[in-house]
């Protein structure tokens, strides 16, 4: 994985466990006056997460492709 990826899946995996942890404690947030809904912090959980499983699968399955093809490459010259 490069490093920027790691970083970035790092990252949202950070965030997504600071919102499951305020939903567990039920910590109060007030920004700027405004009470923040501890509810809000389900979205704030759960799109995170998907985001830095989406991102890792992708990075993934560019790893096997791009250690695939020079094997099927060396197979097609072999055969000929």
């Amino acid at each position: 994985m490069k490093p920027v990826t790691t970083i970035v899946v790092v990252l949202l995996i950070i965030i997504s466990i600071a919102h499951l942890l305020r939903l567990i404690f039920q910590v109060e947030v007030i920004a700027a006056g405004f009470y923040i809904p501890v509810w809000l912090s389900i979205f704030g959980c759960i799109i995170p997460a998907i985001l830095a499983l989406m991102l890792w699968r992708e990075n993934s399955t560019e790893i096997i492709k791009t250690k695939l093809i020079p094997l099927k490459i060396i197979r097609k010259k072999d055969s000929q």
